[in-house]
């Protein structure tokens, strides 16, 4: 890999006035400012719907946009949405995502926007050319008929024409909406990584419309459900509870259903993070009714011909393999056998005792490096809550021994940069220097989560300078 560097911060974390980051004018800025650092890379997380905890991991379509990142002031431009209506949806806070009003307000305002579209026969084209956006429109509005109840539990068959129209004029507005912020970036020399979970939602239409691809009875309801086994981060495990893939049926027609979500997922970005990508390999597969994901066994996944597919369409774009948790040898095998550069991350590599991969000198170039990820402590609120002693081996291999260990951040910045790490990514709180309270999720925990953003003033704040001289110093330009 060339020596690249850049910065991990979801959408929704972006400076607006609208209650949550979005594709404004602030996304723009935000690539002005990677530009200006020497950063190349903008990673973000999925742009799916959120679910009940706010989480995008966990939505009603792998493939359709999340409505609540669409620009409100570039819907005004168009003559979709008036100015006293922007005056009225404009935010309590600027500094967390206001979920409790987006979902009570925001859908109520695009459906007037998409009552005052007048372009119906292109929105209505390009849904039309996009059959799985279709898909997840008719599923939202059949799921409107029916009290937002979950498909299983459907019994109205008729559905709303102006609320199938609406869907269709939000996916249309956000997808017109990042191409331009995608153009804008690529112009100006930076590329965007987005995130792919490996698993989809039980209520969405994804499985909705294709109930032949997963672990499902007669009657519709999983049999065995994801999650992971008990780690670092939980002690019981994690009980994900998505339903789980039918991969001998999808090995049938070559992956069709995969193909079609890579391939949208590489129209969307100029490289993906596959999440989860241990399952591959082999799944965590836990029973339905089980209480804890301690009760899941491991199940092989498809393993190489799944690697060959994504490379076959993948051509020059970049895939993250997320090669964290309980991984074996069979799983760096398949990361090694596959191409794709796996994950190191700073933090774990000092939680115990001996060498790990996660050590600074054991990095390789095909591998991307992160201080943390979105479910980890920010690195200065890991290093804040390390013991005495563990912090200061950290810090001394790091080359830092001053008993004052609060000026030892830079040298941890700098051991990462100057790695063989072939991509280094920090999230935005690390270059912000910010603690444990601006951590983004704690895996586990259902509330509290996804809701950091930063203000213009915070991003303007940071030292561009230290990290274009950490960029050009260690040739990540």
């Amino acid at each position: 890999m060339d020596r690249k560097s850049g910065v991990l911060m979801h959408v929704s974390s972006l400076p607006g006035d609208f209650s949550i980051g979005g594709f404004s004018d602030s996304a723009r800025h935000f690539v002005d400012f990677l530009k200006d650092c020497g950063f190349t890379y903008w990673q973000v997380l999925p742009f799916c719907m959120v679910d009940e905890c706010n989480s995008p991991y966990k939505s009603y379509s792998s493939f359709a946009g999340n409505p609540y990142f669409i620009d409100l002031e570039t819907l005004c431009r168009k003559g979709l949405v008036t100015g006293e209506e922007l005056g009225e949806y404009r935010q309590q806070t600027p500094y967390s995502c206001e979920f409790v009003r987006l979902y009570h307000t925001r859908t109520m305002l695009l459906h007037e926007a998409s009552k005052r579209a007048g372009n119906r026969d292109e929105i209505e084209k390009f849904i039309d050319d996009n059959p799985y956006l279709e898909q997840f429109c008719r599923f939202m509005a059949f799921k409107s008929a029916n009290g937002e109840k979950c498909w299983i539990n459907w019994k109205k068959t008729d559905i709303d024409e102006e609320i199938l129209f609406m869907w269709k004029f939000i996916q249309f507005e956000f997808f017109t909406q990042w191409k331009e912020i995608k153009k804008y970036a690529n112009d100006r020399g930076i590329k965007i990584i987005g995130d792919l979970p490996i698993y989809v939602s039980y209520d969405s239409a994804d499985v909705w419309a294709n109930k032949e691809l997963f672990e499902l009875d007669k009657k519709g309801a999983p049999i065995s459900v994801a999650g992971v086994p008990p780690d670092y981060f939980a002690a019981d495990g994690q009980l994900w509870g998505n339903p789980l893939y039918k991969w001998d049926k999808m090995r049938e027609d070559g992956y069709a259903w995969w193909r079609a979500r890579m391939q949208h997922m590489l129209s969307m970005f100029d490289g993906v993070r596959i999440d989860h990508f241990r399952a591959i390999e082999s799944y965590w597969s836990v029973p339905a009714d089980a209480e804890t994901a301690r009760e899941g066994k491991w199940i092989k996944g498809p393993g190489k011909e799944f690697c060959d597919m994504l490379n076959e369409i993948r051509r020059d774009k970049l895939i993250i393999a997320e090669d964290l948790g309980d991984v074996t040898e069979e799983v760096h095998e398949l990361v090694r056998y596959s191409g794709f550069p796996g994950m190191r991350v700073f933090q774990f590599g000092f939680l115990g005792d001996g060498d790990t991969p996660h050590k600074p000198h054991n990095y390789i170039n095909n591998c991307v490096a992160y201080t943390g990820t979105h479910d980890n402590n920010t690195l200065l609120g890991y290093v804040w809550e390390l013991s005495d002693i563990r912090r200061r081996e950290m810090l001394e291999y790091c080359g830092y021994t001053s008993p004052d260990w609060n000026n030892g951040y830079d040298s941890i910045l700098r051991t990462i940069f100057e790695s063989n790490a072939g991509l280094v990514i920090l999230p935005i709180q690390d270059l912000l220097g910010y603690g444990s309270d601006t951590r983004l999720n704690i895996p586990g925990k259902a509330d509290g989560n996804w809701q950091f953003r930063v203000t213009r003033e915070q991003l303007g704040g940071i030292d561009r300078g230290k990290f274009r001289h950490f960029n050009e110093i260690y040739a990540r330009i």
